[in-house]
């Protein structure tokens, strides 16, 4: 798809897109110290923090190492490391 300069696609393509190669850091959740609250989920601005049964988990190909996550999470279990490639 060829995007022209103040073109509007369609909504819903963001799953084709996997911009997880992006970052430099990535956050590591400690389940040892979460506190199962979900405001890593609610304040991921790409939606790559996902309950999966009683823990949570971070979709890396999504995630762009914003680091917001590991900002707001009042148990300090989010902890951003360096990215190895």
């Amino acid at each position: 798809m060829k995007i022209t300069p103040g073109a509007v696609v369609n909504g819903g393509t963001s799953l084709h897109y996997k911009t997880g190669s992006w970052r430099d850091q990535r956050p590591e959740i400690d389940p040892e110290s979460c506190k199962q609250c979900g405001i890593c989920q609610d304040v991921c601005p790409d939606d790559a923090v996902r309950q999966v049964g009683d823990r949570y988990e971070i979709d890396y190909d999504f995630c762009k190492g914003c680091g917001i996550c590991a900002h707001e999470c009042k148990a300090e279990a989010i902890r951003m490391k360096n990215e190895e490639k």
